[in-house]
C-alpha cells in the first residue's frame, strides 16, 4: 500500500495499476471476484478490508460449508436454553431464574509465537470484549496451552512467556481464572496452540446484539488510540502457512493493556445500563475494517465514517493500516445523538478516549473518507459475509491406515509388580501428566470473584447469583493424539471428556463452545481432519443432547518446510479441536472436588476398563509410541455416567470425584490423593477378573465413560449406577498415611508420588 490517497476515483480511473493483493494473503481468484463486485478494481483501503476479512480467521470460507452441520444437528429440545446462537460475537445460554451466561473459546496462535507474552495477553483481551459485546459483565477465564517438547529452548520462551501474559492480563482485569490445560508435544514446537475462553454473566434483559439499526444514530470508537499493531495478522498469519523465515509473517506484536480493558468493561456496562447504546462492537482481529463491516451488514442500512477522526497512536499510520490495526482495548458503539452526550460522559468519568467516527446511513453502503476524500464505497455484506466459500478437496491420508495398523496395545507391558511401579512414576512425572501448578499457581489467588472450584479441580465453578447459590461449571478439553489417529472419534473424545468434567461436579451439561485448530485447509490431509472432526463433534452433541454456541477455528496450523511438504504425515500439528462444555448447578454449595479431604472413605471405580491403550500417554511415554485406534466413544455410556455423577454428586452421597482420561486409572488416583493430602489404599482384583485385564491395563488404559467416587454410601452409589446400568467396583479406601498403595502390586509414599508428580514442571522452567 502506498501513503498517497487512494480513492475511489481514482481507483476507477486506474483499472492497470498493479495491487499488493497476494502480500495481503489474497488469492488471485479472490483478487477477480473483488473486481466483480467492484466493478473497478478496489482501493488501497478496500483492498486491506476485503484481504483482511476474506481470510480464514474472519471469514471461515474453508470451513464454512462444514460448520453449517453443528445448526443443522440442533433439535429444538437442544435450542430451549439457546437466547443467542452461532453467529453473533458469543452464544448466550439461559441457566434460570432469569440469569443467563455467555461464554466462547478462540484462539491465539500465531501471535504467540511471535511474542507469546503480548500473544496469549491480547487472546484473553480479545475474547473477553466478545463476551462484554453481548451486554455482559466477564467473570471468568480459562486456558488451553499447547507448546512443543519440553526439554526444547523455545519450549520454555513460549510457555513461560504465555502463562505469564495470560496471568497478568486477568490480574489487570481482576478475572479470576478457573481452569485449563497445559499440553506437550514436538507437533506444536514452531506452532503452539494457545486458546482462551471468557464467561460472561447478565439479565436476559441485558443482551444485545451487534447491530448498526437508525440513520443518523452516530458511530463511536472507544478505548485505546490506534497504533500499528498486528497489521495484517488476521489476513496474513490465517492465511498462510507459518514461518518465521518469512518477514511478512511477523506483524508487529499487539501490546495490550488489562488496566484500559478493565476500564472500557466498566465503561460499557454502565452504557448498556443507562440504555445509551443500540450495539456494541469489539475491535480484535481485523480492527475498524471488521467491525465498521460486521456492524453495517447486520443493520438495516448502512454507515459513514470519517477516518482522519479516528484517534491515533502513530500519525504516520495511512488509511488501509488504520484499517487492518488489530491495536487491542477498543470497541465500537452504535449511539442515538440523544444519548450522545450522556455516552461520552461515561466514557470520561472512566478515563475513557471517545470519537464520534461517523453515523449509520440508509444507502445500503459502508463508505470511509479519509481527510475529506472517498476511500472506501462498498456494500458492507460483500465485505463481512459474502467472502468465498470454498468445497475444499479431503481424502483419508495415504499413511492414515499403516498408522492405525500399529496399535500400542502390541506393544510390551511390566511383567513383574517393580517394573510397574517403576513404570508408574515415570508417567505421573511426565510433562503432560504431572502437575501443573506451576503454570496455576502464576494466576492472580486473591481475584476469585465467585470462584467455588478451579484448577486442579476436574471443572470451575462460578456462582452466578449469590441470593439462590445458582451456578455454572466449565470444563475444556482436547487430545491431539487421538484426533491424529480418528478425527471423527478423537473429536468425540474431546466433547465426551468435558461433558463428563462437569459431571463430576455435579452440574448438568448444557452447551458447547469450540476452538477447532488445524493444520492447512489446502492440504486435503488436514481438510480431512477437519471435515471429520467436525462431523464427529456436530454428531455428538446431537446424541447428547449439548449444543454449539459458538467458538472459533484456526487453520494453516503446520510446521511446512522443505523437508516436510504437505502430505507428510507430520506436516501439521496434531489436530486439537478443544471442546468447552458448560454446565448448569442449581446450587453450587451442593457440589464436590476432584480429590479426598478425609480417611475412611469407600473409593469406587464407575464404569468398565478394556485394553485401550492406543494414544495413551503411557504408550508415548513409556515406548514414544504414537498408533493404533483411540479408546471407543460410548455416548449411551457417557450420558449414563453422567446422570449417576450428577445425582450422587446432587444427593450428597459422595465426597469427591474425578473423571478418568489421560493416563487412566492410576493418573486420577494420584491426583484425588495429592489433592488435599489423603492416601488410598486399593486392590485390582476385582476390576481385573470382571474386565478381563492385566494390572498394567487396569492402570494406564484410557477407556471412555469412566470415573472414581469417594462416599461414606458406597450402597448408595452403587444402588444409583444400577439404576443406571453403570458398572461400578469398590476399589478401596481413603487412608491418611497411606500414599499409593495397590494390594498385590506396589505402594508410593505420599513425599515420594508428590516429588514424582509435582516436581517437573519447576524442574523444567524454573
Amino acid at each position: 500500500m502506498t501513503h498517497a490517497a487512494d480513492t475511489v476515483a481514482h481507483a476507477r480511473n486506474t483499472p492497470e495499476l498493479d495491487q499488493p493483493y497476494t502480500e495481503l494473503g489474497l488469492k488471485e481468484e479472490e483478487y477477480a471476484r473483488i473486481l466483480q463486485i467492484l466493478g473497478r478494481r478496489p482501493t488501497s483501503a478496500e483492498l486491506a478490508m476485503y484481504s483482511v476479512m476474506w481470510s480464514e480467521h474472519c471469514s471461515y470460507k474453508s470451513s464454512k460449508k462444514h460448520l453449517a452441520q453443528f445448526g443443522a444437528k440442533t433439535t429444538e429440545e437442544m435450542r430451549a436454553r439457546l437466547l443467542v446462537g452461532i453467529g453473533q460475537n458469543a452464544g448466550v445460554v439461559d441457566i434460570g431464574d432469569g440469569w443467563a451466561v455467555t461464554y466462547k473459546v478462540e484462539s491465539h496462535n500465531s501471535p504467540s509465537y511471535i511474542e507469546p507474552y503480548h500473544g496469549a495477553a491480547t487472546g484473553v483481551g480479545g475474547v473477553v470484549r466478545d463476551i462484554i459485546s453481548m451486554g455482559a459483565r466477564p467473570v471468568a477465564v480459562m486456558d488451553q496451552i499447547r507448546v512443543g517438547d519440553p526439554d526444547h529452548p523455545d519450549t520454555h520462551r513460549v510457555l513461560t512467556g504465555a502463562a505469564a501474559g495470560i496471568a497478568d492480563y486477568g490480574k489487570g482485569l481482576e478475572v479470576p481464572n478457573v481452569g485449563g490445560e497445559t499440553v506437550f508435544d514436538p507437533s506444536y514446537q514452531r506452532n503452539p496452540l494457545v486458546n482462551a475462553l471468557a464467561l460472561g454473566v447478565l439479565r436476559h434483559e441485558d443482551i444485545h446484539l451487534a447491530n448498526a439499526t437508525g440513520p443518523g444514530n452516530k458511530v463511536v470508537l472507544f478505548g485505546a488510540r490506534t497504533g500499528g499493531d498486528g497489521i495484517g495478522g488476521a489476513s496474513i498469519l490465517a492465511s498462510d502457512t507459518f514461518d518465521e523465515n518469512k518477514s511478512v509473517k511477523a506483524p508487529k506484536p499487539v501490546v495490550g493493556d488489562p488496566l484500559l480493558e478493565k476500564r472500557l468493561i466498566e465503561c460499557c456496562l454502565e452504557a448498556f445500563a443507562a440504555d445509551l447504546v443500540e450495539a456494541i462492537q469489539d475491535l480484535g482481529a481485523a480492527g475498524i475494517s471488521c467491525a465498521t463491516s460486521e456492524l453495517a451488514s447486520n443493520g438495516e442500512g448502512g454507515m459513514h465514517v470519517d477516518l482522519e477522526r479516528v484517534p491515533l497512536r502513530d500519525p504516520e499510520l495511512n488509511a488501509g493500516e488504520i484499517l487492518m490495526s488489530e491495536s487491542q482495548e477498543r470497541m465500537m458503539a452504535v449511539v442515538a445523538p440523544d444519548k450522545l452526550e450522556q455516552f461520552l460522559a461515561i466514557a470520561s468519568r472512566w478515563k475513557v478516549e471517545a470519537a464520534v467516527i461517523g453515523e449509520v446511513t440508509d444507502t445500503g453502503r459502508l463508505t470511509i473518507d479519509h481527510h475529506g476524500e472517498r476511500i472506501v464505497d462498498v456494500d458492507p455484506r460483500t465485505v463481512a459475509h459474502d467472502g468465498p466459500v470454498y468445497d475444499r478437496p479431503y481424502a483419508e491420508p495415504a499413511w492414515q491406515a499403516e498408522l492405525n495398523a500399529d496399535a500400542a496395545e502390541r506393544l510390551p507391558r511390566p511383567g513383574t509388580p517393580e517394573e510397574l511401579r517403576a513404570q508408574v512414576l515415570t508417567v505421573l512425572a511426565s510433562a503432560n501428566l504431572a502437575g501443573k501448578q506451576w503454570v496455576s499457581d502464576q494466576f492472580d489467588q486473591a481475584a476469585r470473584g465467585n470462584t467455588v472450584l478451579a484448577a486442579p479441580d476436574d471443572a470451575g465453578v462460578v456462582r452466578i447469583d449469590a441470593d439462590s447459590n445458582l451456578g455454572v461449571a466449565l470444563a475444556g478439553d482436547a487430545n491431539g493424539r487421538y484426533t491424529k489417529l480418528d478425527p471423527y472419534a478423537g473429536a468425540q473424545q474431546a466433547l465426551a471428556e468435558a461433558y463428563r468434567n462437569v459431571a463430576t461436579v455435579g452440574a448438568e451439561p448444557v452447551a458447547v463452545s469450540d476452538c477447532l485448530n488445524f493444520g492447512s485447509p489446502e492440504d486435503p490431509d488436514a481438510m480431512w481432519q477437519l471435515v471429520r472432526a467436525i462431523t464427529g463433534l456436530a454428531d455428538a452433541c446431537l446424541d447428547l443432547g449439548v449444543p454449539v454456541t459458538g467458538g472459533n477455528v484456526s487453520l494453516y496450523n503446520s510446521t511446512k518446510s522443505a523437508d516436510l511438504p504437505p502430505g507428510h504425515i507430520d506436516a501439521s500439528i496434531n489436530p486439537a479441536p478443544v471442546v468447552a462444555v458448560l454446565g448448569v448447578l442449581p446450587d453450587v454449595s451442593v457440589t464436590v472436588p476432584s480429590g479426598w479431604s478425609r480417611a475412611g472413605l469407600d473409593i469406587l471405580l464407575l464404569g468398565s476398563t478394556a485394553e485401550e491403550l492406543s494414544g495413551s500417554v503411557w504408550a508415548d511415554v513409556v515406548h514414544a509410541h504414537l498408533g493404533g485406534h483411540p479408546p471407543a466413544v460410548d455416548l449411551a455410556a457417557e450420558r449414563a455416567l453422567a446422570r449417576v455423577l450428577i445425582d450422587a454428586v446432587r444427593g450428597g452421597l459422595v465426597d469427591a470425584s474425578h473423571d478418568l482420561s489421560d493416563g487412566g486409572l492410576v493418573q486420577a488416583l494420584t491426583e484425588s490423593v495429592l489433592r488435599f493430602g489423603v492416601g488410598a489404599r486399593v486392590d485390582l482384583a476385582a476390576v481385573l477378573q470382571r474386565d478381563g485385564i492385566d494390572p498394567a491395563t487396569a492402570l494406564f488404559s484410557e477407556s471412555g465413560a469412566r470415573a472414581v467416587v469417594a462416599t461414606g454410601r458406597a450402597e448408595a452409589v452403587e444402588a444409583l449406577a444400577a439404576e443406571h446400568g453403570v458398572p461400578v467396583t469398590r476399589l478401596g479406601v481413603t487412608d491418611d498415611d497411606a500414599g499409593l498403595q495397590v494390594a498385590d502390586q506396589f505402594g508410593i509414599e505420599m513425599a515420594e508420588l508428590d516429588r514424582a508428580h509435582r516436581g517437573t514442571l519447576p524442574a523444567l522452567f524454573g
